[in-house]
């Protein structure tokens, strides 16, 4: 998972030049992680022959564990589900349900070819999600991700509500965020989730928060968030 702490106005982190709206689809059932990898990386490639346009994939997985390039073997203590190796910056991470995944597709050479300010923008999208059910998400310096304070299980405590994983090719971006809405939270002891052991730092979901907030509700808030950062979008 690429980091970045860059502080950005909005309207500075994608300078776009006219283009067509991106497009924007929702996957009701749940996709096998090869086949989500297969459809992304053909998807990616043809956005950058310019035969595709840029492409937003909502989707929830089976259960099961992803490992990225910084991945440790040691990071997984229980076998309790398949785990992909996967091209994706990062350590492990749990996907399944009730955890809304976002894949994004787009061209970084029409918009601004900057690893750091697209993570940037994925970061805002996340927060300002989140803001939408008056959740307050926070960038860390030292935790990649998107955190929430929970004082309620401690001082300094704080644990994790979405995941971000990017990789690029030709300056076109695979992968995307997750956050959690609903999933079975007790699936990520399976592993040490993005390599961190300090017992101060969990993970939690909208639901764990208390907030009974649906996955559509959550789509709705993707949705308009990501056009206040990446522009108009159109359903596909």
């Amino acid at each position: 998972m690429i980091n970045s702490r860059e502080t950005l106005e909005l309207d500075q982190l994608f300078p776009m030049e006219p283009a067509a709206p991106v497009h924007w689809r929702i996957s009701d059932s749940q996709v096998p992680y090869p086949e989500a990898v297969a459809t992304m990386e053909a998807r990616a490639s043809a956005i950058a022959a310019g035969e595709a346009a840029e492409l937003v994939w909502l989707l929830e997985h089976p259960p099961l564990y992803t490992c990225g390039t910084s991945g440790k073997s040691s990071d997984l203590l229980e076998s309790r589900f398949p785990l992909f190796q996967t091209g994706r910056g990062g350590q492990l991470t749990y996907h399944g349900p009730g955890q809304r995944v976002a894949y994004a597709m787009l061209d970084l050479k029409r918009r601004r070819p900057d690893v750091r300010a697209y993570v940037a923008g994925l970061e805002q999208w996340i927060i300002e999600t989140l803001a939408n059910f008056n959740v307050r998400g926070e960038r860390r310096e030292d935790r990649v991700g998107v955190w929430v304070a929970r004082p309620d299980k401690g001082p300094g405590c704080e644990d994790k509500i979405a995941a971000i994983g990017v990789r690029l090719r030709r300056w076109v971006s695979l992968h995307g965020i997750a956050i959690n809405v609903e999933p079975e939270l007790s699936h990520f002891a399976g592993i040490v989730p993005c390599g961190i052991t300090d017992p101060r730092y969990g993970v939690t979901s909208l639901v764990d928060l208390g907030l009974p907030v649906t996955m559509a509700e959550v789509d709705v808030a993707l949705r308009a968030a990501f056009e206040r950062i990446f522009g108009a979008t159109i359903t596909v």
